[in-house]
Order: structure tokens, then C-alpha cells, then sequence
């Protein structure tokens, strides 16, 4: 599998019907997706890994690491709906993931690797927190995008529950127009990935 086929691959998902202001549910571009899951399987952390991708959306980071020889991986989303989408895409290409409605904050278990594209807060301040401190309390390895300029934040935090985050690369992240409040029919704006490690 290239880079460029898991991209293609990626594109072909379902994308949520109808997105949350509240849960700041933006689609993950596959192209960024993507190259977040090259990232992680060529560090190590996908290929016979134990995957969670927390607040899943369409199911696209647990989806892409079953496609890179995850051995498990478990999706979880508040919403019901998005679990639903995620569960056919999964089905639409015969891979088994697990796909669960609820809190993020109420995932337990041990895994080898988080994937999340969290909520960036804009919306609901400090949505980010929950994510964060659930990543670094379930893997020794996580993988996250947060909007450019508050990868020191990150840092401090992830510090602070003894780990440590490591600017891997920025991207240019596409958001089409899909709530009143949007004033673009397209915004760009800059993110960072970044990966925690304990």
C-alpha cells in the first residue's frame, strides 16, 4: 500500500450527513488524514497495533489503520449518528472495526496508539482537554491535530501528565462552508500535528 492509495481510499468514505457546531465536527481532508496515518505506520505505531480513534467522526482514522494491518481498532463518538456513518464505511470495505457511541472521557482499557483530530475549542472552550488527557492516559503513543499557535499549550499539558509532544508537521486544513457562522465558502486554516509520547 502507498501513501497515495490510502489517500484515494480515504476520499471514498461517507462523510456525516450533517455536522455539530456544538462537537465542532469537521471533516478530517484525506489528504491530511492520509499523511497523519504514514506518519504513525511508518514510526511503527499502526502495523499489529491496538488502534482507538477517539471522537471519530466518519470513522476515518480507525478505518485508514485496519487498511495499514492495525490488529484491533475501536472508534468512539458522541454522536450516534456519526457511528452509524462510520459502521457502513467500515462495512462498504469488509473491515472489522469497532465503533462505539459515547464520551470520550469514558474510554477505558490499554491501547498501543491514539488517533484523534479533537475539537479545536472555538466553539466550546478547552473541548481540546478532554482529548488530550484521555490520549496520554490510553497509549504511549497518540497522534493529534490542534489549530497552529497552541502547540505550547499542548506541550505544557502533556508535560503535565508526564509525557511529552513532539511537533511532527503543519497542514493547510480545508473547511467548507456548514454553519451560519461561517462567513467563507471555504476557510483554510493551519494545523499542527503533533505526537505524545510517554
Amino acid at each position: 500500500m502507498k501513501k497515495q492509495q490510502l489517500e484515494i481510499g480515504l476520499q471514498k468514505l461517507t462523510p456525516l450527513p450533517k455536522q455539530s457546531a456544538r462537537l465542532e465536527q469537521y471533516a478530517t481532508p484525506a489528504h491530511v488524514a492520509a499523511d497523519m496515518l504514514w506518519e504513525a505506520y511508518t514510526a511503527g505505531d499502526i502495523e499489529g497495533k491496538s488502534i482507538v480513534d477517539l471522537g471519530c467522526g466518519n470513522g476515518i482514522f480507525a478505518i485508514g489503520a485496519k487498511i495499514l494491518g492495525a490488529k484491533s481498532a475501536l472508534g468512539v463518538d458522541l454522536d450516534p449518528e456519526a457511528v452509524k456513518i462510520a459502521n457502513e464505511n467500515a462495512d462498504a470495505l469488509q473491515l472489522i472495526v469497532d465503533f462505539q457511541e459515547g464520551d470520550v472521557t469514558e474510554v477505558g482499557g490499554r491501547y498501543d496508539t491514539v488517533l484523534q483530530n479533537p475539537p479545536f475549542g472555538s466553539q466550546t472552550k478547552n473541548a481540546d482537554r478532554a482529548f488530550i488527557k484521555k490520549a496520554v492516559e490510553l497509549a504511549p503513543r497518540a497522534y493529534s491535530l490542534h489549530n497552529d499557535g497552541t502547540e505550547d499549550f499542548v506541550q505544557q499539558m502533556v508535560s503535565a501528565l508526564g509525557a511529552r509532544a513532539v511537533l511532527v508537521k503543519k497542514y493547510k486544513f480545508e473547511i467548507p462552508y456548514a454553519f451560519e457562522f461561517h462567513r467563507k465558502p471555504i476557510e483554510t486554516i493551519s494545523v499542527v500535528l503533533l505526537r505524545f509520547e510517554r
